[in-house]
């Protein structure tokens, strides 16, 4: 029996995190709802707060793992990680980026929206 997309989900953020700390980024916090928004991972390294989407893909016949972030959801991004600085009154810069995993491999993208 294959695991479900939740367990696939949480592994991948597992994945990401364990990458991001070797980065030298610290956890702020994971799986931040906001209304119908989450954001897998926030991350914080110096003085930037990282609002991460994590992707991972198994293969790539539907494409990459970075390139399954809709218009629709970086609004809805953005909307929750407003929602999470106003919670926090955090006023200091911030970046979203992807962490793609693709198989073994790991992707980071900073600065990712567009």
């Amino acid at each position: 029996m294959g695991k479900d997309h939740k367990e696939i989900g949480k592994l991948g953020e597992q994945l990401a995190l364990e990458y991001l700390r070797k980065q030298g980024y610290a956890l702020v916090a994971q799986n931040y709802r906001h209304r119908r928004g989450e954001i897998d991972l926030i991350v914080k390294r110096e003085d930037v707060l990282v609002f991460v989407e994590v992707k991972l893909r198994s293969g790539s016949h539907f494409g990459f793992p970075e390139q399954m972030v809709s218009e629709n959801q970086w609004n809805l991004l953005m909307e929750t990680a407003n929602a999470f600085q106003e919670e926090y009154a955090y006023n200091g810069p911030i970046r979203f980026d992807i962490v793609a995993i693709l198989g073994d491999k790991i992707r980071h993208f900073e600065d990712a929206i567009f």
